[in-house]
């Protein structure tokens, strides 16, 4: 049996993948396959499919994966009756309360700058200096 499948090509972190009929007991890094319809890149969302081919192959008994039959549809190749696409999934947030959309806003409150804080000036040593002097002063008497 035939299957319409994506086999991914491209360099390591940036995958792209081939649309390939390949026989549905090889695996898709086998490298072998019947024909190539067509190629998809995640990265910018772009697909072309050659839809010529695909119907030819869709009309003997092809078939596709969920997958290559989303691009199909939206790249505009009719899908046979016998195949039916399975509903989307229903998406759902885990711990959704932590989001920061449903945490509680905060008034942005303009921080004041704090002044530096004064150098000591001239006075600090003209306390010590007295102090000194009645040291001085002791010990004359």
């Amino acid at each position: 049996m035939l299957a319409i499948r994506m086999q991914r090509t491209g360099r390591k972190g940036h995958a792209t993948f081939r649309v390939v009929v390949q026989d549905s007991r090889l695996t898709p890094t086998s490298g072998r396959f019947v024909a190539q319809l067509g190629h998809y890149d995640p990265h910018t969302k772009t697909a072309k499919i050659d839809s010529e081919k695909a119907t030819y192959y869709l009309s003997h008994g092809a078939q596709p994966s969920q997958r290559v039959a989303r691009l199909m549809v939206k790249e505009g190749v009719a899908l046979p009756d016998w195949f039916t696409l399975d509903a989307p999934k229903e998406r759902k947030v885990r711990n959704a309360e932590k989001l920061r959309s449903q945490q509680p806003k905060e008034e942005v409150v303009a921080e004041e700058v704090p002044e530096a804080p004064e150098e000591p000036t001239a006075e600090a040593p003209a306390e010590e200096a007295p102090a000194q002097e009645d040291k001085k002063e002791s010990s004359e008497d």
